[in-house]
Protein backbone atom coordinates (compact mmCIF):
# COMPACT_ATOMS: atom_id res chain seq x y z
CA UNK A 1 0.00 0.00 0.00
CA UNK A 2 1.53 2.67 0.16
CA UNK A 3 2.70 4.20 3.41
CA UNK A 4 2.63 7.58 1.75
CA UNK A 5 1.37 10.97 2.79
CA UNK A 6 -1.36 13.21 1.45
CA UNK A 7 -4.83 11.86 0.61
CA UNK A 8 -3.76 8.23 0.89
CA UNK A 9 -5.16 8.03 4.42
CA UNK A 10 -6.07 4.41 4.85
CA UNK A 11 -6.11 2.42 8.06
CA UNK A 12 -3.91 -0.56 8.80
CA UNK A 13 -5.98 -2.78 11.00
CA UNK A 14 -7.04 -6.38 11.29
CA UNK A 15 -10.77 -6.89 11.09
CA UNK A 16 -12.57 -10.16 11.74
CA UNK A 17 -15.95 -10.82 10.20
CA UNK A 18 -17.45 -10.12 13.64
CA UNK A 19 -15.24 -7.14 14.33
CA UNK A 20 -16.09 -3.46 14.12
CA UNK A 21 -14.58 -0.70 12.05
CA UNK A 22 -13.46 2.39 13.89
CA UNK A 23 -14.16 5.41 11.70
CA UNK A 24 -11.04 7.54 11.51
CA UNK A 25 -11.59 9.54 8.32
CA UNK A 26 -14.26 9.67 5.60
CA UNK A 27 -11.48 9.44 3.01
CA UNK A 28 -10.80 5.78 3.73
CA UNK A 29 -13.78 4.36 5.64
CA UNK A 30 -15.55 3.50 2.39
CA UNK A 31 -12.66 1.54 0.93
CA UNK A 32 -12.08 -0.33 4.18
CA UNK A 33 -15.69 -1.43 4.20
CA UNK A 34 -15.19 -2.61 0.65
CA UNK A 35 -12.08 -4.60 1.66
CA UNK A 36 -14.12 -6.34 4.32
CA UNK A 37 -16.87 -6.85 1.73
CA UNK A 38 -14.38 -8.60 -0.56
CA UNK A 39 -13.63 -11.25 2.03
CA UNK A 40 -17.13 -11.66 3.46
CA UNK A 41 -18.60 -11.94 -0.04
CA UNK A 42 -16.20 -14.75 -0.91
CA UNK A 43 -17.16 -16.61 2.25
CA UNK A 44 -20.90 -15.97 1.94
CA UNK A 45 -20.98 -17.66 -1.47
CA UNK A 46 -20.92 -20.97 0.38
CA UNK A 47 -17.72 -22.36 -1.09
CA UNK A 48 -14.45 -20.51 -0.71
CA UNK A 49 -12.03 -20.94 -3.58
CA UNK A 50 -9.47 -18.87 -5.44
CA UNK A 51 -12.19 -18.07 -7.97
CA UNK A 52 -14.71 -16.77 -5.43
CA UNK A 53 -12.03 -14.66 -3.74
CA UNK A 54 -10.95 -13.26 -7.11
CA UNK A 55 -14.57 -12.41 -7.90
CA UNK A 56 -15.00 -10.70 -4.53
CA UNK A 57 -11.92 -8.53 -5.12
CA UNK A 58 -13.20 -7.59 -8.56
CA UNK A 59 -16.61 -6.60 -7.18
CA UNK A 60 -14.91 -4.57 -4.45
CA UNK A 61 -12.78 -2.70 -6.96
CA UNK A 62 -15.81 -2.01 -9.13
CA UNK A 63 -17.71 -0.78 -6.10
CA UNK A 64 -15.00 1.67 -5.09
CA UNK A 65 -14.59 2.91 -8.65
CA UNK A 66 -18.33 3.63 -8.71
CA UNK A 67 -17.93 5.56 -5.45
CA UNK A 68 -15.12 7.65 -6.97
CA UNK A 69 -17.33 8.42 -9.96
CA UNK A 70 -20.20 9.46 -7.69
CA UNK A 71 -17.95 11.81 -5.68
CA UNK A 72 -15.88 13.15 -8.58
CA UNK A 73 -17.47 16.59 -8.67
CA UNK A 74 -17.24 17.15 -4.90
CA UNK A 75 -14.27 15.03 -3.75
CA UNK A 76 -12.08 14.40 -6.82
CA UNK A 77 -9.06 13.37 -4.76
CA UNK A 78 -10.92 10.17 -3.82
CA UNK A 79 -9.50 9.01 -7.16
CA UNK A 80 -6.03 9.04 -5.55
CA UNK A 81 -7.07 7.00 -2.51
CA UNK A 82 -5.97 3.38 -2.42
CA UNK A 83 -4.95 0.58 -0.13
CA UNK A 84 -3.05 -2.65 0.00
CA UNK A 85 -5.32 -5.52 0.97
CA UNK A 86 -4.22 -8.79 2.57
CA UNK A 87 -7.04 -11.29 3.11
CA UNK A 88 -6.89 -14.61 4.92
CA UNK A 89 -9.71 -17.15 4.95
CA UNK A 90 -9.61 -20.57 6.61
CA UNK A 91 -12.22 -22.81 5.05
CA UNK A 92 -12.49 -26.56 5.56
CA UNK A 93 -8.87 -26.89 6.76
CA UNK A 94 -7.52 -24.88 3.83
CA UNK A 95 -5.98 -21.47 4.31
CA UNK A 96 -6.42 -18.99 1.45
CA UNK A 97 -4.18 -15.90 1.35
CA UNK A 98 -5.03 -13.17 -1.15
CA UNK A 99 -2.78 -10.14 -1.47
CA UNK A 100 -2.71 -6.81 -3.24
CA UNK A 101 0.34 -4.67 -2.52
CA UNK A 102 3.28 -5.22 -0.21
CA UNK A 103 1.86 -6.54 3.05
CA UNK A 104 2.94 -10.06 3.97
CA UNK A 105 1.56 -13.20 5.62
CA UNK A 106 4.04 -15.53 7.34
CA UNK A 107 3.25 -18.92 8.83
CA UNK A 108 5.01 -20.24 11.92
CA UNK A 109 5.44 -23.98 11.42
CA UNK A 110 6.87 -26.56 13.82
CA UNK A 111 9.98 -28.24 12.43
CA UNK A 112 9.78 -31.96 13.18
CA UNK A 113 13.50 -32.48 12.65
CA UNK A 114 14.87 -29.75 14.90
CA UNK A 115 11.96 -29.18 17.25
CA UNK A 116 12.16 -25.48 16.46
CA UNK A 117 9.88 -23.21 14.48
CA UNK A 118 10.26 -22.55 10.76
CA UNK A 119 8.96 -19.51 8.88
CA UNK A 120 6.94 -19.99 5.69
CA UNK A 121 5.91 -16.95 3.63
CA UNK A 122 2.40 -17.32 2.23
CA UNK A 123 2.04 -14.17 0.15
CA UNK A 124 3.62 -12.56 -2.88
CA UNK A 125 4.38 -8.83 -2.70
CA UNK A 126 3.76 -6.31 -5.48
CA UNK A 127 6.40 -3.64 -4.91
CA UNK A 128 8.49 -1.97 -7.60
CA UNK A 129 11.60 -2.38 -5.45
CA UNK A 130 11.42 -6.09 -6.27
CA UNK A 131 13.20 -6.82 -9.55
CA UNK A 132 10.62 -9.41 -10.65
CA UNK A 133 7.86 -6.82 -10.27
CA UNK A 134 9.81 -4.28 -12.33
CA UNK A 135 10.29 -6.93 -15.02
CA UNK A 136 6.57 -7.69 -14.93
CA UNK A 137 5.69 -4.02 -15.37
CA UNK A 138 8.17 -3.59 -18.23
CA UNK A 139 6.70 -6.62 -19.97
CA UNK A 140 3.18 -5.26 -19.59
CA UNK A 141 4.24 -1.78 -20.79
CA UNK A 142 7.01 -2.40 -23.34
CA UNK A 143 6.60 1.02 -24.97
CA UNK A 144 6.89 3.01 -21.76
CA UNK A 145 10.53 3.56 -20.70
CA UNK A 146 9.28 5.44 -17.61
CA UNK A 147 6.98 2.73 -16.30
CA UNK A 148 9.33 2.33 -13.32
CA UNK A 149 11.54 5.18 -12.14
CA UNK A 150 14.29 5.18 -9.51
CA UNK A 151 13.50 8.19 -7.34
CA UNK A 152 15.56 9.07 -4.23
CA UNK A 153 16.84 5.49 -4.11
CA UNK A 154 13.35 3.96 -4.30
CA UNK A 155 11.78 2.34 -7.37
CA UNK A 156 8.30 3.71 -8.08
CA UNK A 157 5.67 3.00 -10.71
CA UNK A 158 5.66 6.09 -12.96
CA UNK A 159 7.78 7.73 -10.28
CA UNK A 160 4.71 8.02 -8.04
CA UNK A 161 3.79 4.85 -6.18
CA UNK A 162 5.75 1.82 -4.98
CA UNK A 163 3.07 -0.86 -5.32
CA UNK A 164 2.01 -2.28 -8.67
CA UNK A 165 -1.30 -3.68 -7.43
CA UNK A 166 -3.81 -2.14 -5.06
CA UNK A 167 -7.45 -1.58 -4.24
CA UNK A 168 -8.53 1.85 -5.43
CA UNK A 169 -5.93 4.23 -6.90
CA UNK A 170 -8.24 4.65 -9.86
CA UNK A 171 -6.17 7.59 -11.12
CA UNK A 172 -3.61 4.96 -12.19
CA UNK A 173 -6.21 2.66 -13.72
CA UNK A 174 -8.65 4.90 -15.60
CA UNK A 175 -7.50 7.80 -17.78
CA UNK A 176 -10.70 9.73 -17.03
CA UNK A 177 -9.56 10.27 -13.43
CA UNK A 178 -5.95 11.21 -14.22
CA UNK A 179 -6.64 14.87 -14.87
CA UNK A 180 -7.57 18.06 -13.17
CA UNK A 181 -8.75 18.68 -10.52
CA UNK A 182 -6.76 15.93 -8.76
CA UNK A 183 -3.50 17.00 -7.16
CA UNK A 184 -0.83 17.75 -9.76
CA UNK A 185 1.64 15.28 -8.24
CA UNK A 186 -0.67 12.42 -9.24
CA UNK A 187 -1.22 13.54 -12.83
CA UNK A 188 0.78 11.81 -15.56
CA UNK A 189 2.50 13.96 -18.20
CA UNK A 190 1.38 11.68 -21.03
CA UNK A 191 -1.98 10.07 -21.92
CA UNK A 192 -2.81 6.78 -20.21
CA UNK A 193 -3.56 4.21 -22.90
CA UNK A 194 -4.07 1.27 -20.55
CA UNK A 195 -4.33 0.67 -16.79
CA UNK A 196 -0.99 1.01 -15.01
CA UNK A 197 -1.91 -0.55 -11.67
CA UNK A 198 -3.88 -3.76 -11.23
CA UNK A 199 -6.44 -4.94 -8.67
CA UNK A 200 -5.90 -8.64 -9.38
CA UNK A 201 -4.75 -10.30 -6.15
CA UNK A 202 -2.17 -13.03 -5.92
CA UNK A 203 -3.91 -15.96 -4.22
CA UNK A 204 -2.14 -18.81 -2.46
CA UNK A 205 -3.84 -21.81 -0.84
CA UNK A 206 -2.28 -23.91 1.89
CA UNK A 207 -3.65 -27.14 3.34
CA UNK A 208 -3.33 -26.75 7.10
CA UNK A 209 -1.18 -29.32 8.88
CA UNK A 210 -0.90 -30.23 12.58
CA UNK A 211 2.54 -28.61 12.56
CA UNK A 212 1.13 -25.22 11.52
CA UNK A 213 1.16 -23.06 14.63
CA UNK A 214 0.39 -19.39 13.94
CA UNK A 215 0.13 -16.68 11.28
CA UNK A 216 1.61 -13.21 11.23
CA UNK A 217 -0.03 -10.53 9.07
CA UNK A 218 1.93 -7.26 8.80
CA UNK A 219 2.68 -4.48 6.35
CA UNK A 220 6.03 -3.70 4.79
CA UNK A 221 6.97 -1.38 7.64
CA UNK A 222 7.54 -4.41 9.87
CA UNK A 223 9.24 -6.58 7.25
CA UNK A 224 11.71 -3.81 6.33
CA UNK A 225 13.28 -4.33 9.75
CA UNK A 226 12.49 -7.93 10.70
CA UNK A 227 13.11 -11.09 8.69
CA UNK A 228 10.40 -13.74 8.49
CA UNK A 229 12.52 -15.97 10.71
CA UNK A 230 13.09 -13.29 13.33
CA UNK A 231 9.40 -12.43 13.52
CA UNK A 232 8.42 -16.09 13.90
CA UNK A 233 11.05 -16.59 16.59
CA UNK A 234 9.72 -13.60 18.57
CA UNK A 235 6.17 -14.95 18.51
CA UNK A 236 7.26 -18.52 19.27
CA UNK A 237 9.56 -17.57 22.16
CA UNK A 238 6.96 -15.65 24.19
CA UNK A 239 3.36 -16.06 25.34
CA UNK A 240 0.91 -15.33 22.53
CA UNK A 241 -0.64 -12.43 24.43
CA UNK A 242 1.22 -9.28 23.43
CA UNK A 243 2.90 -10.84 20.39
CA UNK A 244 1.96 -8.00 18.03
CA UNK A 245 3.30 -5.36 20.43
CA UNK A 246 6.56 -7.26 20.77
CA UNK A 247 6.91 -7.39 16.98
CA UNK A 248 6.38 -3.64 16.69
CA UNK A 249 8.90 -2.94 19.45
CA UNK A 250 11.50 -5.23 17.86
CA UNK A 251 11.04 -3.52 14.48
CA UNK A 252 11.38 -0.08 16.05
CA UNK A 253 14.49 -1.11 17.95
CA UNK A 254 16.06 -2.36 14.73
CA UNK A 255 15.05 0.83 12.91
CA UNK A 256 16.66 2.89 15.68
CA UNK A 257 19.84 0.81 15.49
CA UNK A 258 20.10 1.36 11.73
CA UNK A 259 19.74 5.09 12.22
CA UNK A 260 22.13 5.15 15.19
CA UNK A 261 19.37 6.46 17.43
CA UNK A 262 18.08 5.46 20.82
CA UNK A 263 14.78 3.59 20.84
CA UNK A 264 13.26 6.19 23.17
CA UNK A 265 14.16 8.98 20.75
CA UNK A 266 11.95 7.50 18.01
CA UNK A 267 8.85 8.57 19.87
CA UNK A 268 10.03 12.18 19.90
CA UNK A 269 9.99 12.40 16.09
CA UNK A 270 7.24 14.64 14.74
CA UNK A 271 5.03 12.48 12.51
CA UNK A 272 4.35 15.43 10.21
CA UNK A 273 8.06 15.99 9.70
CA UNK A 274 8.93 12.38 8.91
CA UNK A 275 5.79 11.55 6.92
CA UNK A 276 7.06 12.67 3.47
CA UNK A 277 9.79 10.03 3.61
CA UNK A 278 8.47 6.70 2.31
CA UNK A 279 10.67 4.86 4.81
CA UNK A 280 9.69 7.03 7.79
CA UNK A 281 9.59 5.11 11.03
CA UNK A 282 6.35 6.54 12.37
CA UNK A 283 4.50 5.92 9.14
CA UNK A 284 5.14 2.21 9.26
CA UNK A 285 5.76 0.89 12.75
CA UNK A 286 3.16 2.14 15.21
CA UNK A 287 -0.05 0.60 16.50
CA UNK A 288 -0.85 -2.99 17.34
CA UNK A 289 -3.62 -5.55 17.16
CA UNK A 290 -3.81 -9.22 18.09
CA UNK A 291 -6.37 -11.90 17.29
CA UNK A 292 -6.77 -15.38 18.72
CA UNK A 293 -8.74 -18.00 16.81
CA UNK A 294 -10.90 -20.75 18.20
CA UNK A 295 -13.44 -21.07 15.38
CA UNK A 296 -13.20 -23.68 12.68
CA UNK A 297 -13.62 -21.12 9.92
CA UNK A 298 -11.95 -17.74 10.17
CA UNK A 299 -11.76 -14.61 8.09
CA UNK A 300 -9.19 -11.83 8.38
CA UNK A 301 -8.81 -8.63 6.40
CA UNK A 302 -5.72 -6.44 6.57
CA UNK A 303 -5.57 -2.99 5.01
CA UNK A 304 -3.12 -0.20 5.65
CA UNK A 305 -2.80 3.31 7.10
CA UNK A 306 0.28 5.52 6.74
CA UNK A 307 0.47 6.16 10.49
CA UNK A 308 -0.71 2.89 12.03
CA UNK A 309 0.74 -0.44 11.05
CA UNK A 310 -0.89 -3.23 13.00
CA UNK A 311 0.94 -6.54 12.90
CA UNK A 312 -1.51 -9.31 13.64
CA UNK A 313 -0.78 -12.76 15.02
CA UNK A 314 -3.30 -15.57 14.76
CA UNK A 315 -3.12 -18.94 16.50
CA UNK A 316 -4.13 -21.79 14.17
CA UNK A 317 -2.78 -24.70 16.20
Amino acid sequence: MMDTAGPRRLVTSAITCLGTLKKRSCSYVGILRLCVYAATTAKSLGVVSAETIQRAFRQTEEGFTALVSELWNTQPNMATVGTCCLVGVIYQKTLFIANLGDSRAVLGKKDGNTGGMAAMQLSIEHNANIEAIRDELKELHPNDPQIVVLKHGVWRVKGIIQVSRSMGDVYMKHAWYNREPINEKFRLPEPMNMPILSADPTIISHALQPSDSFLIFASDGLWEHLSNEKAVDIVHSHPRAGSAKRLVKAALQEAARKREMRYSDLWKIDKKRCCPRPSSIHSKCTGTHIIQKNQRDFLLVFAQHPYKTAPTTLDIS
